[in-house]
């Protein structure tokens, strides 16, 4: 019988993308035929700033090959087609600046019109 990591070990194929690594890798069944897992490991941070890896996977079988292939060519296509192979980076785009309570309520005591109500006369 062959050796757990020998099994782990068939075919993979690494792919980086920024923060993110995908990871296209052979398995066996029990039965010694093949089937693909698709992992995505993203590095993130804890609290105390001590990396570690954010990881999906998912599972895919021959039998599910076809398909799998023909939706993502498709929604590949859309997508290039729809917004061109320019990428759109929310870097470009300025987030709101968050006010820190005392900057919200220095601007509510001061954002008012002045009336002087002496001008107003009496009738």
């Amino acid at each position: 019988m062959a050796d757990y990591k020998d099994i782990e070990e068939i075919f993979s194929k690494r792919v980086r993308a920024g923060r993110r690594t995908y990871f296209f890798d052979v398995r066996s069944t029990k039965a010694g035929d093949y089937y693909m897992t698709l992992t995505e490991s993203k590095r993130d941070f804890n609290e105390d700033g001590s990396p570690f890896y954010k990881k999906h996977k998912i599972y895919l079988y021959k039998e599910d090959f076809a398909n799998f292939k023909e939706a993502f060519v498709e929604v590949s296509d859309f997508i290039i087609k729809e917004k061109g192979k320019e990428i759109i980076s929310d870097k470009k785009f300025d987030k709101p600046k968050k006010e820190s309570p005392s900057e919200k309520k220095e601007e509510s005591s001061t954002d008012f019109t002045e009336v002087d109500f002496d001008d107003l006369g009496e009738d």
